[in-house]
């Protein structure tokens, strides 16, 4: 084989001997090296794609003796020369050793030599010797140096594509697709068959190679190779098994018995088969094929062409009648197409006809609401004119109605003081002498938390009536209790609606009575009454002390509630005094200013304090000192 390559070319000798480097033996090919045809080539692969020229220097400097041929005898004391001149590797930097002490420095620190006169001095030599870093990328960060190799390979990669060409034939036979971004090509097989005889009989061949890097915008020619199928030589059936390095730019062909390529740029002598006289060698020789036979095969191969020229005949009849044909055929097609237009423009033309009469029943809709609208607009406009008629009218009963409801405002205060007055002379709640925040209702005493000492009749006796004055004022004030409260005596009872662990009713009533009671009912039923007590404290805007507290807390109730200055005029109280009170609004007199005052607890004339004062203020002035509150004695 012959080959003309733009690429390096190596030479791997014993390569066509039937046992690998291991001593296996090797599949061997089917066809004789005289029988392989363009016909049996099925793809082409391309190994170790190289884009450098070769150095021809070192070849032009070399002298052309029997070491430049690839397959020369090499004597023994030719080995042992070629060994002597083997280069050595450069030492590392934990090699290379210290000069002697003796040994003078004949280079500069940057390499120029110097004399024993030049006034520089030169760098001393102690320890070892650095050697300098020749990768200037070493200490490079991890993305510098991935930027880097990437470079790299891809400075190695290309776009490849090939093209097959016969002598004689001006237009390339067969043209490859392009593989992009590799350096080993494998391309997609193909089938030679379909060129007819003058192409598949041949047994030469003639591959060019085509690249384009990235810098590059257009394809150039990186190998060209001129193929004699003879000089083939096989490697095996498959690449896997072949474990010999491949040269660069080396060019892999697959054909129907095996994979082959040529690692050397001479082609090979086919072997001649000599013709021996001896007579036994004549015995043995036996004819492949008789001539028969050879002409069986020939009009075989005759019938073959003749169907192949028919097969390209009727291919091309056919081919003339589509043609013929194509104007019926495009117009079946637009027929068909101009059908779909048509039923698609149709459900168009429904459903366009579907939304004109949902747009029109909306529109109907929205008339309607407008003129809805129109004539709510003209009764409201009629009706704000017979407003603004009256509303002069209405602005002077304005005036009427405030004064009216500020006197109303001020005789129910004067009704509440008044009944407050008579709550506190029915239930009378007086300090006990010498005792911090203890009380008696009508003489009875109720001591602020439960003990063993106390009387449980007069307890109870106490907590009735304490629970009959609230239950009194919760309807004179209108003000709902959480906590329903029965009162009958010393057998008063307080109901809990809101617990949700009481599941009966018996178990949500809880006595205020502690005489055959158990006693954490009596204290709970007790803590319920102090809270109805806080409640009505809350709603007039006073300030409890203390919830335990039950008649001081009471007490404190009742002293605001009767501490009002409007109060109504003697003899005019009762349901008369209200009646009065309704019809006439001057029923009600001032105070003087000198007369402006209550009697305390301890019948003494107390100031009352002035309007816009916190409640706190006018509790403690009405308690008196026995209670623990500051008092203003007139």
């Amino acid at each position: 084989m012959s080959a003309k390559r733009t690429g390096k070319s190596n030479t791997i000798s014993d390569i066509g001997s039937q046992f690998d480097v291991k001593g296996l033996t090797r599949d061997r090919p089917w066809l004789l090296p005289s029988n392989r045809k363009l016909r049996h080539l099925e793809g082409i692969s391309l190994r170790n794609l190289s884009l450098s020229r070769p150095s021809t220097q070192a070849q032009e400097a070399k002298t052309a003796d029997d070491e430049s041929l690839p397959n020369s005898f090499i004597s023994p004391t030719k080995a042992l020369a070629l060994r002597e001149k083997r280069l050595e590797h450069s030492r590392s930097s934990s090699d290379l050793r210290t000069p002697p002490p003796g040994r003078k420095n004949l280079h500069s620190s940057n390499g120029s030599e110097t004399s024993d006169n030049s006034p520089r001095k030169a760098r001393p030599l102690t320890g070892k010797m650095r050697r300098r870093s020749t990768l200037n990328w070493a200490n490079a960060p991890p993305q510098v140096r991935q930027k880097k190799l990437e470079d790299v390979a891809s400075s190695k990669m290309a776009d490849t594509w090939f093209s097959l060409h016969c002598e004689g034939i001006t237009e390339p036979v067969y043209v490859s697709e392009m593989v992009e971004k590799a350096m080993n090509f494998d391309f997609r097989f193909f089938d030679l068959n379909t060129y007819g005889p003058w192409v598949t009989r041949r047994d030469d061949l003639i591959i060019k190679f085509w690249a384009r890097t990235e810098p590059l915008q257009q394809y150039a020619l990186i190998l060209e190779l001129q193929v004699h199928f003879r000089s083939l030589q096989f490697i095996g059936k498959s690449l896997e098994n072949f474990h010999h390095p491949l040269p660069p730019n080396c060019v892999v062909l697959h054909l129907s018995d095996g994979i082959y390529t040529s690692f050397t740029d001479m082609p090979l002598d086919e072997p001649v088969l000599s013709l021996s006289r001896d007579s036994k060698s004549a015995q043995n020789t036996r004819p492949t094929s008789t001539f028969d036979e050879l002409m069986r095969l020939s009009n075989l191969d005759d019938c073959i062409q003749d169907a192949l020229t028919t097969r390209g005949r009727v291919t091309s009849q056919i081919n003339s009648i589509l043609e013929k044909q194509k104007e019926d055929r495009e117009l079946i097609q637009s027929a068909a197409q101009a059908q779909d237009t048509w039923a698609s423009t149709k459900r168009a033309v429904s459903t366009a006809q579907r939304q004109i009469r949902a747009a029109q029943a909306r529109r109907t809709q929205l008339q309607a609401s407008l003129e809805a609208r129109r004539d709510a607009i003209r009764s409201g406009t009629h009706s704000e004119k017979q407003l603004r008629s009256q509303l002069g009218s209405a602005r002077s009963n304005l005036t009427t109605h405030v004064s009216l409801h500020k006197e109303t405002q001020t005789g129910i205060t004067c009704q509440t003081r008044r009944i407050c007055e008579d709550l506190l002379e029915i239930y009378p709640v007086e300090a006990i002498p010498r005792k911090s925040l203890a009380f008696t209702i009508r003489d009875l005493p109720l001591p602020n938390a439960t003990s063993p000492s106390s009387d449980a009749g007069t307890t109870a006796a106490a907590l009735g009536w304490v629970a009959h004055a609230t239950y009194l004022l919760s309807l004179y004030l209108s003000v709902h209790l959480p906590y329903p409260i029965t009162p009958f005596g010393s057998s008063s009872s307080i109901y809990d609606p809101i617990s949700t662990s009481l599941q009966s009713e018996a178990a949500r009533t809880f006595p205020l009575n502690p005489k055959g009671a158990v006693t954490y009912r009596f204290e709970y039923g007790l803590f319920l009454l102090n809270s109805d007590i806080e409640l009505l404290m809350s709603k007039q805007g006073i300030r409890i002390v203390d919830l335990r507290h039950t008649l001081p807390n009471l007490k404190y109730l009742l002293t605001v509630l009767a501490s009002t200055k409007d109060q109504p005029v003697e003899g005019k109280g009762g349901r008369s005094g209200l009646e009065r009170y309704a019809h006439d609004a001057g029923g009600r007199r001032q105070l003087d200013p000198g007369d402006e005052g209550i009697k305390g607890a301890n019948g003494s004339l107390t100031k009352l304090v002035p309007n816009g004062t916190r409640p706190v203020s006018r509790i403690q002035s009405a308690l008196g000192r026995e209670t623990g509150f500051l008092l203003h004695k007139v």
